[in-house]
């Protein structure tokens, strides 16, 4: 006997899965074929909108890390923290679209984005204000294990969690190198360092690190106690 499949959750959609995922609204997010100047702004907007979906989950998992941090339960941090770096590598991955985005056709779509930046991206200002909180919080808690990583066993929950931290920073690292190159190649701007370049502000982030005073750890040296502040960064 066939089971029967009308919706039953409330709202608009022609199935439960459209109504839950609200596909209705999220497919109607890109522009029309006939409000775009380049076929390619949908390529465009796709890799953008879900890069924002991936960060607000970033966002959640990094914000649930620092709690955890916060309640001494650094191997449930550990594990957010994990997923928070899985979902910026994904980011990342996707850049890869932009290889079908030549420097001619992205500049026949630039006027649509008017004065649009990737520098502008809630998602990713929400984010690194939740991993500079991070480091606050972990400075805090290690203070209340002694203040020095190096004198924690390798497999000690703290010492893990600062390994999280690192392979954070490290995967944020290889997503500003990604998206500089893409502006180099796509945007059609100058190296880093050229006098007026719009990739300067892109070059100076690609050596920023949220927890710099954790990367000394792996070689056995102190840890500072007092909490790292990090610089403000888009």
């Amino acid at each position: 006997m066939k089971r029967d499949q009308s919706p039953v959750l409330p709202g608009d959609g022609s199935t439960d899965y459209a109504r839950y995922m609200r596909t209705d609204e999220l497919l109607a997010l890109q522009r029309r074929p006939a409000e775009m100047l380049h076929r390619d702004e949908l390529l465009f907007q796709v890799v953008h909108q879900s890069a924002e979906l991936w960060l607000k989950l970033a966002e959640a998992e990094l914000s649930a890390a620092v709690g955890r941090t916060g309640a001494d339960d650094p191997t449930a941090a550990a594990t957010l923290l994990a997923r928070a770096t899985l979902a910026v590598r994904l980011v990342t991955d996707q850049l890869e679209m932009f290889r079908h985005l030549s420097p001619v056709d992205f500049q026949t779509m630039q006027p649509a984005l008017g004065n649009g930046s990737g520098a502008d991206s809630p998602g990713w200002r929400r984010a690194a204000t939740v991993s500079r909180r991070l480091g606050r919080v972990f400075a805090e808690h290690l203070a209340t294990r002694g203040g020095r990583l190096d004198a924690l066993a390798p497999t000690d929950p703290t010492r893990r969690l600062a390994e999280a931290m690192i392979a954070w920073d490290e995967q944020v690292h290889q997503w500003r190198v990604r998206h500089y190159e893409v502006a180099l190649r796509v945007g059609g701007h100058a190296p880093g360092g050229t006098p007026g370049s719009a990739a300067n502000v892109l070059a100076k982030l690609l050596e920023h690190r949220f927890f710099p005073e954790l990367r000394p750890s792996r070689s056995g040296a102190d840890v500072p106690v007092a909490a790292h502040s990090g610089t403000a960064e888009a």
